[in-house]
């Protein structure tokens, strides 16, 4: 297709659709939730109603046969709202659904993406490891070893997304299955020796659920391998390159949060006689979050439109995910600067996107890490 930056008319619609959940069901509860450090399983289902999990994939496996933007306008319209509800649909498609549609059989396909799709369970991601970061490769120590026609895993992961909740059904772990041989294995939550500690206390996405994974003589069929064997570090570079750009639009979704909220909150605020939004300072303050969540779409956008036309897109997804994320982490704190001292308490949802901001720089890589491959793909 041509390159443009118009939505379709479908797409348009799709977004004023999830706008409008996210407006009339989330909002209202993302307070509360988020308060109690409480995964809203009955928003999540609801989530699932509308078809958000089952956007880019085929209605063979129950899915929508939407693509890729159109999963990342609904991304962005939830994290509007509420970050922890964003990255819950980001991780349930991109880290939970994705891997099973994009390298799974057929066999394995029928088996797990249609609940996935629907939207009736989550799955994760299991690959970041308590030793390591950045150096997944290097950093990894879990193992796995075939015994028969099982694997026998053992080891641990950190920080996943979606992996303990009562509606979470497997979680995809990366383990060494040979001398710098790292395979991906699908793992049934309810597997005897699988488990999941208490949920993180974090900083933000209080509503979103990140716990640390236990694999104990975790035994699961060879059949369990997700695609070739050995080919694990090659899937997890190409679902954070997708990643990428979804925590984008996640990052945009917060910075047109904080735009909306400023300027409705400046048309109604009065300082020495007169709306802030007449002081000039402040004007200038919510423009330049304008000026941020324009260019950060733009950029999601295209690295969307390439993704799209099976163009290379590796180095515009980390060129969107370091600009989007950075500048969410400035508009957050601008924000809070416009609201002052209500900026600081999470009666006001800039509140709660100064605690959710500064993750937007760290997961699915960190800006050093976008940093150094936007260099090396200049060649440095």
């Amino acid at each position: 297709m041509a390159l443009s930056f118009s939505l379709s008319p479908e797409q348009e619609e799709f977004r004023k659709v999830v706008r409008r959940f996210a407006d009339e069901v989330i909002a209202p509860a993302a307070d509360e939730m988020n308060a109690q450090a409480r995964f809203p399983v009955e928003i999540v289902r609801q989530m699932g109603g509308l078809g958000l999990f089952g956007i880019p994939f085929s209605s063979k496996y129950d899915g929508m046969d939407g693509d890729y933007l159109t999963l990342c306008l609904a991304i962005e319209e939830l994290g509007r709202v509420d970050q922890s509800m964003g990255i819950t649909l980001e991780a349930g498609v991109g880290l939970g659904a994705a891997p099973i549609d994009e390298f799974g059989t057929d066999e394995q396909k029928q088996r797990w993406l249609p609940e996935l799709c629907r939207g009736e369970k989550l799955g994760g991601f299991g690959l970041t490891e308590p030793g390591g970061g950045s150096d997944v490769f290097g950093a990894t120590r879990t193992r796995a070893v075939q015994d028969g026609d099982s694997w026998v895993i053992n080891g641990g992961k950190v920080f996943i997304t979606n992996s303990g909740t009562e509606m979470t059904s497997i979680v995809t772990v990366t383990a060494f299955t040979g001398e710098d041989e790292m395979t991906s294995i699908v793992v049934p939550v309810d597997t005897p020796g699988f488990s999941v500690a208490p949920p993180y206390r974090k900083v933000g996405w209080h509503a979103s659920d990140t716990r640390e994974l236990i694999l104990e003589d975790v035994r699961v069929p060879v059949a369990n391998t997700l695609g070739e064997r050995g080919a694990g570090f090659r899937q997890f570079l190409k679902t954070l390159d997708d990643g990428r750009i979804a925590i984008s639009a996640l990052a945009v979704g917060l910075i047109q949060g904080c735009v909306d909220e400023c300027v409705r909150y400046a048309q109604e605020r009065e300082a020495f006689g007169k709306p802030i939004a007449k002081q000039q300072a402040l004007a200038f303050k919510i423009a330049d979050l304008e000026v941020a969540a324009q260019t950060a779409r733009q950029m999601y956008y295209l690295a969307c439109w390439r993704k799209m036309e099976g163009l290379p897109y590796k180095r515009e997804a980390s060129i969107s995910k370091l600009f989007s994320s950075e500048q969410a982490v400035t508009a957050a704190r601008e924000a809070t600067q416009v609201f002052g001292g209500y900026g600081f308490t999470t009666e006001y949802r800039v509140g709660r996107f100064y605690q959710d901001a500064k993750i937007l720089e760290i997961g699915e890589g960190t800006s050093e890490v976008q940093r150094m491959l936007i260099a090396r793909s200049l060649g440095l």
